[in-house]
């Protein structure tokens, strides 16, 4: 998020909000714990919160999609609604009312406390994990050295959000880009090594949400099987790519009604993978149906059973600026100099961009969760044979918390 004033006579300022998540999906296979620690049984917030979130999730996905129906998208659409949340810590008035119930929250049954402790609790959860999954959430708030906060926001921000704060001096750009490029490289494992390429003279303040997930997929693909095979972006259109083979008992379906194939794979904790391959022109239709009713549909059909199945290695990164999709989404004073903002600062400060960047990497030793994809399949003697060799969609969900921690269409993993 950056903050920054023009002149002293202009009191009109600029807030930038960036977030970076990070998804590595790494591969080291521990056993299964099915252990629920003690942070995760005393407190219910998260599991209210969790289908708002899920709904905002899919309605910010169709979005994006219908935006770039050609191209790839992967968010993380925990991470998006926890930091708008954190922002309306500091709104007030009608921009802190549509934030909220952009996201999804009817604040007439939810009251405004209770949205920032199921945030707080969610965050628990997912650094505090006894599951077999590796996730690191966090928040960083950095201030001008000349910025003043209100008393109020500093508090609330610290208490809910955990967020750290490091004084800036803005005035030296090269010195701050360092900072934060070094910041964030160490909380990702060095896995993005500069996440700002410059800042901006008048930069006041910055506040960068990161997640750094590491799953393992229960069951392994064997490295020795992956071959280099045509993926078909469209049906004139081909490219190779790295395509991983198993054959075993996996959950599989073929919903007739979306004209899809579902396949589940898991990870050794709690989160599940979705991977869906739509039939030959149905991927619109898919995309139009996805909801929670159609996941807890999914998820009772899926049955186990043998099938060859082929899924590309890739590795994605993908960037948005989200203003005019958050605008769509009910969040119209957000982005205009309407947007009261005085509960950060008594400076006045306009939201201009928020940015979300995901990097995304999967190869055969997989993340320990679940994952299920759709995929036409024929049996008759023989398994299946279930080949991700065009465009399909992913989904990574956590079904302790309810969480949808990732959702991709992949229309081309080169």
């Amino acid at each position: 998020m950056w903050i920054w004033t023009q002149s002293p006579w202009k009191m009109t300022s600029t807030l930038y909000m960036c977030l970076f998540i990070l998804s590595t999906l790494s591969f080291c296979v521990p056993q299964p714990n099915n252990q629920e620690s003690t942070v995760q049984e005393e407190n219910p917030f998260h599991r209210r919160l969790a289908p708002v979130n899920v709904d905002f999730a899919f309605r910010l996905y169709r979005n994006l999609i219908s935006r770039a129906p050609n191209r790839n998208v992967f968010i993380s659409p925990v991470s998006i609604s926890m930091s708008l949340a954190m922002l309306s810590l500091g709104t007030k008035s009608t921009t802190h009312t549509q934030l909220l119930e952009g996201l999804g929250f009817n604040l007439t049954e939810t009251s405004v406390w209770e949205v920032h402790k199921a945030f707080e609790h969610l965050i628990q959860l997912f650094n505090h994990s006894d599951t077999g999954l590796e996730m690191n959430m966090g928040n960083v708030l950095l201030p001008d050295l000349h910025l003043k906060l209100t008393e109020s926001f500093m508090r609330e921000i610290k208490k809910y959000y955990n967020v750290d704060i490091f004084p800036t001096d803005f005035k030296n750009t090269t010195r701050a880009k360092n900072q934060v490029n070094d910041f964030v490289k160490n909380k990702t494992l060095g896995k993005v090594d500069q996440l700002f390429n410059d800042l901006e003279e008048n930069t006041i303040l910055l506040l960068i949400n990161y997640f750094l997930f590491k799953g393992r997929w229960v069951q392994p693909f064997d490295s020795s099987f992956t071959k280099m095979q045509k993926f078909y972006p469209s049906q004139n259109v081909s490219v190779d790519v790295l395509m991983m083979f198993q054959s075993r008992l996996n959950k599989i379906l073929f919903d007739k009604e979306l004209s899809c194939t579902v396949v589940q794979l898991e990870y050794s904790g709690n989160a599940t993978a979705f991977f869906i391959l739509p039939d030959e022109g149905k991927m619109d239709k898919v995309v139009a149906a996805l909801s929670r009713d159609t996941l807890d549909r999914w998820s009772l059909l899926l049955k186990e059973r043998d099938v060859h199945l082929r899924i590309p290695k890739f590795c994605i990164s993908e960037s948005y600026e989200l203003n005019d999709v958050l605008e769509e989404l009910g969040m119209m004073e957000l982005f205009t100099v309407k947007a009261d903002f005085s509960g950060i600062t008594d400076v006045p400060i306009k939201l201009s961009k928020v940015h979300h960047k995901v990097v995304l990497s999967v190869d055969e030793e997989g993340t320990v969760a679940a994952a299920a994809t759709g995929m036409e399949l024929t049996s008759r003697g023989l398994p299946p044979v279930i080949t991700f060799n065009r465009p399909f969609l992913f989904i990574v969900f956590d079904h302790f918390t309810w969480s949808s921690l990732f959702l991709g269409k992949i229309m081309n993993p080169t």
